[in-house]
Parts: structure tokens; C-alpha cells; sequence
């Protein structure tokens, strides 16, 4: 418990703001924010903990923009995070605003703004990305006008309760995600041929450059795969960034999914390096595993990856609002490559 209740936050509307980085005084303020409009069980028990919360920014593990009133109010918040495993990129999450304060002020787009300004020039961030969800179009529209670009879909990221206090979710809830380049960095990449015509249309829109060549090549006979996971208890999502992939992909595979199976994981995302000259031998793995395309993951190893993902139960399709053509286009052959994974091999 953090002592705030749900609804004692009052802030007195119309007041001007500013957006600007976090001062440390502001950090309670962000705690009852999200307090206010999450309620005291947000998983993410950071930004309801102001001494934790400062101590994150000071290392620059989090970095935390607020809107401030001139009465030196928090009516918003957002950050950037490390979540991918090349730490030069980072995600832009954990977004609130107060209830008075919504309807048109822009202040979820104004912080964005201010967090991807400040943390190339200031941080060293070399790209963004985002989730924006599909509950609402809300933050898909945002995330357009800061010039981000869809590359992915990860199908029933969150459970319903993680959106119970403003009951915006009547199950599962999907997300997109949404990447923009702030330093380049072409390199080559190689795909797997199974998804070709999915990952062209992916990079056909890219921010950056790529050579791209069809995985042809074989792990070599003493090669041994490098990976590590992630398991986050309240959503049921477990996350596998692998590193290099060897011989022993296909042992050690299974031996991790019948682990997170038994801690009850409902959903096990699978990150690959299109680095790998051998990627396909994987991917057709994960696919006899049935697992299913998720998308493309720009500088995710700081080369690209490509996503696969598994669910364990029926998915939330019909909870999915999918605002822009591409975002349409990738929910299509996602959706379509989970249909044939229930049927391969």
C-alpha cells in the first residue's frame, strides 16, 4: 500500500502547465497521480514509490517527464525506459494524466515531445518505441503525430485488470508496436524466407537503412544458443531475448516453455536477432512450436529482431481497435499467421 487513496488527489482544473523533466519534489505528486487514476494495486510499483522513483531517475534508469501546474501540481507523467535488450534505445511508457486535465490539453503528447527531444540530446537515446494499445485509439493517433512507425503486434499483452479502475478493457488487451529512429544505424539484416512479403512491408517504411538478405545458413556445429527471460507475474507474460541461437536452440526451448508454462504464463514472447545469418533454423522452430509472427523489432539487439509470440488461450481479437491502414495491415497477418499456427505440423 502507499498511503494514497484512489480518490483523494484533487487538483483544481484549468490551471496553466508546463512540461518538463522531474524534479525530485515532484515525485509524491506522481505517486498520487497514478494512484488517483490506477488505484493502489498499478503493478509497476516504481511510480507509486517517490523515494524509489527519484532514486531510478538519478541513475538514469528511468527518465520521468511531469506536466507541472503553476500551483506545482502533477497532472501528468510519462517516461523512458530500458525494456529491450540493446540498452541505446528506449521505451516510452507508464504515461498518466489527471482526470480534470484530459480532452484535448495535449499533455500526454507534450511530455512524449519533451522525452524524445531530451533523451537523444541529453541521454545518448538512439530510438524510441512505444505500445500504443488497441482497447482505444488514443494513443495510436498520438504516436502517428510524433512520426512513429508501426513494426509489430503483440496480441493480449495485458489483462483486462490491469485497466479495471477506468474500465477500459473487457479482456485481454493487444498493443502495437511503434518505433522511431533518432540516431541511424543501417546495417544488414537477415530474414527468414518463411516471412518475407510480412518483413518487406515491415522495413518498406523504415526509418532508417537496411540490406536485406534471405537466412540461408546453417548454426555451426559447435554453436551454442545465448538467451535470458523475463516473467512478469501480474500480466502472465514471460519475454525470451535470444542473443545467438545454436544447435541447442530447439532442447533449450523447450525446456524454457515448460517452465513458464508451469508458473502459469499465458502469453511467451520470443525476440530473435536478424543479425544471424541462420535465423530461419529458429524461426522454424518457434513455428513447429506453434508459434505465430508478432513483427519486426528495429534495433532491439541493436540489430533488428523479429518477434514471435504463443498464447495460451483464445485472444482477444474482437477487443482490438486498429485506427491506421498499416497498424490494419499488420493486425491482418498476424492474426492470420495464429489461424495457420494452429494447424502446422
Amino acid at each position: 500500500m502507499t498511503g494514497y487513496k484512489d480518490d483523494e488527489y484533487f487538483v483544481e482544473d484549468g490551471q496553466a502547465w508546463e512540461a518538463d523533466l522531474m524534479r525530485p519534489s515532484d515525485a509524491k505528486g506522481v505517486a498520487r497521480l497514478f494512484v488517483s487514476v490506477y488505484g493502489n494495486d498499478y503493478p509497476i510499483r516504481t511510480y507509486l514509490e517517490p523515494e524509489r522513483l527519484i532514486a531510478e531517475n538519478k541513475s538514469g534508469n528511468i527518465i520521468s517527464a511531469v506536466a507541472r501546474t503553476t500551483g506545482g501540481q502533477v497532472v501528468g507523467h510519462n517516461a523512458m525506459f530500458k525494456s529491450a535488450p540493446y540498452g541505446g534505445i528506449r521505451e516510452a511508457g507508464a504515461g498518466v494524466v489527471h482526470t480534470s486535465y484530459r480532452g484535448g490539453a495535449g499533455i500526454f503528447t507534450k511530455l512524449t515531445e519533451l522525452l524524445q527531444t531530451k533523451g537523444a540530446q541529453d541521454f545518448g537515446v538512439e530510438g524510441v518505441h512505444g505500445e500504443p494499445i488497441l482497447s482505444h485509439v488514443f494513443s495510436q493517433k498520438m504516436c502517428r503525430s510524433l512520426g512513429w512507425i508501426s513494426h509489430a503486434m503483440e496480441v493480449d499483452l495485458m489483462p483486462a485488470s490491469a485497466y479495471e479502475k477506468e474500465k477500459s478493457a473487457a479482456g485481454r488487451v493487444s498493443a502495437l508496436l511503434d518505433f522511431k529512429t533518432l540516431t541511424p544505424k543501417p546495417h544488414r539484416v537477415h530474414i527468414p524466407a518463411c516471412y518475407e512479403m510480412e518483413l518487406r512491408f515491415l522495413y518498406s517504411e523504415l526509418d532508417d537503412t537496411r540490406e536485406i538478405f534471405i537466412s540461408t545458413e546453417k548454426p555451426g556445429a559447435e554453436s551454442r544458443s545465448r538467451f535470458n527471460t523475463q516473467y512478469f507475474d501480474f500480466a502472465q507474460v514471460a519475454r525470451i531475448a535470444v542473443w545467438e541461437t545454436g544447435n541447442d536452440f530447439a532442447a533449450l526451448l523447450a525446456n524454457e516453455e515448460a517452465t513458464l508454462l508451469g508458473r502459469g504464463a499465458l502469453v511467451i514472447q520470443v525476440w530473435l536477432s536478424l543479425g544471424q545469418p541462420w535465423i530461419s533454423e529458429a524461426v522454424e522452430e518457434l513455428r513447429r512450436r506453434r508459434y505465430f509472427l508478432g513483427g519486426l523489432l528495429p534495433r532491439w539487439f541493436d540489430h533488428d529482431g523479429i518477434l514471435m509470440q504463443k498464447v495460451m488461450q483464445l485472444p482477444n481479437w474482437e477487443g482490438c481497435q486498429v485506427h491506421f491502414d498499416r497498424g490494419r495491415r499488420i493486425f491482418e497477418f498476424v492474426k492470420a499467421d495464429w489461424q495457420m499456427s494452429k494447424d502446422r505440423f
